[in-house]
């Protein structure tokens, strides 16, 4: 392939934003004198920023390069996202933040700790680091692969550049530089994202006449095949799956979790996850609009065998965009990768200091909230060396959408199974949990490996036999009934 040069304006463009990135985290480190503060911004700060936040880290490259991937690649079938995020919305406000503030947690396991106990809370917590560890894993790979294609500089090197320096700002920072660059990160993912569909519909004859026209010519405007089929993507399964992935990614997964009790009330916190589903709304319909404004724009014009699917939309910014446009665009996807990577092991730092650490007293000396927070920023540390170390592993696995099921279906669907267990029932125990965990873990592989179904059946199958089980098997210890201010059904 053609390697195209990325130039000295696109170099400029992308060093000002990583520098800008470092010094926000410099800023904010001389203010992070306790433990309240590196974790949760001293619960105070604002919920707009907060939301930016939470979808600048959920919105990762993944989605950002996937998207666009899926529907060139596929069909459109992941729009339904877009419905589900907004009726996701009440499911989470109503059996889970409620109790969260009531408790005033700094993880969501504590609840999990007052509900089924402390074995129980450093389990889902080990599954929450596991599930995480795999998914900054996958955003430090694809915008290392982008940033390779675009320059030529080989996997290795990008990716150890991209871990590192996030690595560096979280560290120094905490949650407030998290937050803060995730809002300027934000601003240039969404930013990114509209001017690649503009030039889109400006650069193809007919614009987005001919864009919606091929799609639908080629069946990749057809979501509605209601047939179950394990090796395809439809519309109803899309539904399914993404009802359970979000309830978990913004129900009970410590990367949202954290952000939403750094605003300190309940209103707030409604803010910000309306704001939340009605940019997933927009961004993902986006996303997936210039999925099929790069397949009709290559329908015409010679793309290389190796460039399909992820690494279509870096191609397009590199070589059809000018000089400069490109390099915020390539900044785009890094912004993309950023704000997930430092997000998730901020609150992997946060987990294991908060759920794995021995008990503290009550009201802890200033000595030991500021050995938290050199702790917190010793784990950050060696946190991003692992990530970007699995990050490698992620390449060998195939689409990085994939990639991103795999773990999170192992790991996150059975932590869902028992946030639910516990907030919908009584009666429900964590014995029963462990043997519903125990069954779909192997099943779960089973499906991935020895199937081989897509990967859109990862998550829904791994919850259902993880919830499935422990409903019936709680039923064979006898427990005392959970208070009824920890559950919703009373």
């Amino acid at each position: 392939m053609e390697t195209t040069q990325f130039g000295s304006l696109n170099y400029a463009v992308l060093a000002t934003y990583l520098a800008a990135m470092l010094g926000i985290g410099i800023f904010f480190a001389r203010k992070q004198e306790s433990g309240e503060m590196f974790f949760l911004g001293g619960r105070k700060l604002p919920w707009l920023a907060v939301a930016m936040s939470m979808y600048a880290s959920l919105t990762s490259a993944v989605t950002y390069l996937g998207l666009p991937g899926t529907a060139y690649s596929e069909n459109i079938a992941l729009i339904i996202v877009c419905i589900m995020s907004p009726i996701v919305a009440p499911f989470i406000l109503l059996l889970f933040y409620p109790i969260y503030h009531r408790l005033q947690v700094t993880t969501s396991y504590e609840y999990i700790e007052k509900r089924f106990g402390q074995p129980a809370r450093l389990g889902v917590a080990g599954l929450f680091v596991l599930a995480r560890l795999g998914w900054l894993g996958t955003v430090v790979y694809a915008p290392a692969m982008a940033m390779s294609i675009v320059t030529g500089i080989p996997l290795w090197g990008c990716i150890c550049m991209m871990g590192l320096l996030a690595t560096a700002y979280t560290a120094l920072g905490g949650l407030a530089a998290v937050v803060w660059t995730d809002v300027i990160q934000f601003v240039i993912l969404i930013g990114g994202a509209v001017w690649v569909a503009f030039s889109l519909i400006n650069g193809i004859e007919g614009g987005a006449e001919t864009i919606v026209a091929l799609a639908k010519e080629t069946g990749r405007l057809h979501i509605a095949d209601w047939k179950l089929d394990l090796f395809a993507m439809s519309g109803p399964i899309v539904a399914i799956s993404f009802f359970f992935q979000l309830m978990q990614d913004y129900g009970t997964d410590q990367v949202t979790v954290q952000r939403l009790m750094a605003t300190g009330s309940l209103n707030k916190t409604v803010k910000s996850v309306a704001f939340n589903a009605c940019t997933d709304f927009f961004i993902i319909g986006l996303l997936l609009f210039i999925g099929l404004g790069l397949f009709a724009f290559f329908q015409g014009t010679e793309l290389p065998e190796s460039i399909g699917g992820d690494k279509v939309m870096p191609y397009y910014i590199i070589h059809y965009l000018p000089q400069g446009i490109s390099g915020l665009l390539i900044t785009a996807v890094f912004a993309a990768a950023m704000s997930s990577m430092d997000s998730g092991i901020n609150s992997i730092a946060t987990v294991i200091i908060n759920d794995f650490k021995k008990p503290r007293s009550q009201a802890p000396s200033l000595k030991r909230q500021v050995s938290d927070v050199a702790l917190a920023r010793i784990l950050t540390v060696v946190l991003g060396i692992l990530a970007t170390a699995l990050a490698f592993y992620v390449s060998t696995i195939g689409g990085i959408i994939k990639a991103f099921a795999s773990f999170m279906s192992l790991f996150s669907a059975p932590v869902l199974a028992l946030f639910l267990l516990g907030v919908l029932t009584r009666k429900g125990n964590f014995y029963g949990w462990l043997i519903g965990l125990a069954v779909s873990v192997p099943a779960t592989l089973w499906l991935q490996k020895t199937v081989e179904a897509h990967w859109v059946y990862y998550f829904p199958f791994s919850f259902l036999v993880a919830f499935g089980i422990a409903l019936t098997a709680s039923r064979f210890f006898k427990t005392a009934p959970a208070p009824a201010s920890l559950t919703v059904l009373k």
